[in-house]
């Protein structure tokens, strides 16, 4: 129990980063206005592709993989309101990633996005995952980077969502409260990802952050159970899980991907593969690895099933 408690507050940790893109974007026509809660970068050409970061980052956190993928995809790079410097809302939502899937759904409607795959990180992969089960038809391929369906029954897979409130909303207070330090935010850099670069970017992209955004995108995860509903996607899915930050607290890549395995049963199409070095940012801890698997997942899969 207190592994699984240690792990539990190091994956609730997990969801703090993410992020923009700083490639020149290309000609496209978006109505910024639809959608408040998330501004889009489009780099490439080729079938659409979303890339949706996790907590406190913008969509540049995927500034590796656009460039892998540029020239067979037109990436689409979210940067949600309030994460790593992008101008929050005023006042923030009180059902922020709700808003966030809906307008994301209706950004893909409106830009005609045939099936995109999804590439989601974190919290980022949460999204991924509820747009395909609010909408089955409407996505493409998922590729889902260290995220679950319920985060917060890590620890007690029996926890439901109403009975996770009272933590979120401790969680939310927290959040929205306490001022982060550099320290404090260098430090939980430090403990997702390996990069001593990479641990000052996520740094200043968690300071940057708007403290009531983070806490409300925290609280709307934390309660919300996507465990059944996945038994609605129709896509094939990637998932991709880290176990490596947590060796020194006795994890092992078996128990780790046990959890995983728990709450991805439902799920009726999907592959769950664990990295053998990488922390939570595995796209940058273990990069080679992130495109070996991406790339022959999505090459198996290029065209989404009817």
């Amino acid at each position: 129990m207190k592994l699984l408690a240690t792990l539990h507050a190091l994956l609730v940790v997990l969801l703090f980063f993410s992020q923009v893109r700083s490639a020149s974007a290309t000609a496209f026509a978006d109505r910024a206005a639809a959608h408040p809660s998330f501004t889009v970068q489009v780099v490439g050409k080729g079938k659409p592709m979303l890339l949706i970061p996790g907590l406190t980052c913008p969509g540049a956190v995927w500034d590796e993989t656009v460039a892998h993928y540029q020239k067979q995809y037109q990436c689409h790079v979210i940067s949600l309101a309030g994460f790593g410097g992008q101008p929050a809302q005023t006042p923030v939502s009180e059902h922020f990633l709700q808003d966030v899937r809906d307008q994301l759904l209706a950004y893909m409607h409106t830009q005609k996005l045939a099936k995109p795959v999804v590439v989601g990180h974190s919290l980022g992969g949460f999204i991924a995952l509820w747009l395909s089960t609010t909408e089955p038809t409407a996505v493409g391929p998922l590729v889902i980077v260290d995220s679950l369906p319920f985060l917060s029954a890590v620890q007690n897979p029996s926890l439901t969502a109403e009975q996770a409130k009272p933590m979120a909303e401790g969680i939310r207070q927290q959040m929205t409260q306490r001022k982060r330090t550099v320290a404090m935010a260098r430090q939980m850099s430090a403990n997702l990802m390996i990069d001593t670069a990479r641990i000052s970017q996520a740094t200043r992209w968690s300071i940057a952050s708007d403290p009531a955004t983070v806490g409300q995108a925290m609280y709307d995860m934390s309660t919300t159970d996507l465990r059944q509903d996945i038994a609605r996607i129709q896509q094939p899915t990637l998932v991709l899980g880290s176990w490596a930050a947590y060796k020194d607290y006795g994890s092992t890549k078996e128990s780790t991907r046990a959890i995983f395995e728990q709450q991805y049963t439902k799920l009726p199409q999907h592959h769950i593969e664990m990295s053998e070095a990488g922390k939570h940012f595995l796209m940058w801890d273990d990069t080679q690895w992130f495109f070996a698997q991406a790339d022959a997942f999505l090459k198996q899969n290029s065209v989404a099933k009817k």
